[in-house]
């Protein structure tokens, strides 16, 4: 549980703030986005073979991979897989992206996206 942020340099600029519950893998999970409210946002689920978002409102949206799944529901790709890494205090390299882990112990962990454009930002506050 936490708070995740994500800021894109895009025309017009984007930004997304919720609190999360990230459960499972890289390869098979579920995040869930709530509101600043209590309201659930959605429900991201994945497995190697499919990705979904249930938003409560709209029908279940279907996608060919979490990456397709996580530009939908936040407005860019953020790597999953390094984002559990990046939890866990691993400095995992992805492409594009560069994560500052130094506040980690203080649960904190910010990470910037410069290639691809738009540039990102990402910040995850932990609950102690």
């Amino acid at each position: 549980m936490g708070r995740i942020s994500l800021q894109v340099q895009s025309e017009p600029a984007q930004s997304f703030s919720a609190s999360f519950e990230l459960k499972g893998k890289p390869e098979r999970g579920e995040l869930t986005l709530i509101s600043p409210l209590g309201n659930v946002l959605g429900i991201l689920r994945w497995t190697p073979l499919e990705a979904t978002l249930d938003s409560g409102s709209q029908q279940t949206q279907r996608f060919s991979s979490v990456d397709a799944l996580m530009a939908q529901a936040t407005g860019a790709a953020i790597p999953l897989g390094a984002l559990f890494a990046w939890l866990q205090g691993d400095n995992a390299n992805v492409s594009g992206w560069s994560a500052d882990l130094s506040r980690h112990s203080e649960g904190r962990i910010l990470a910037r996206r410069a290639q691809p454009a738009p540039q990102a930002e990402l910040r995850v506050i932990l609950d102690q």
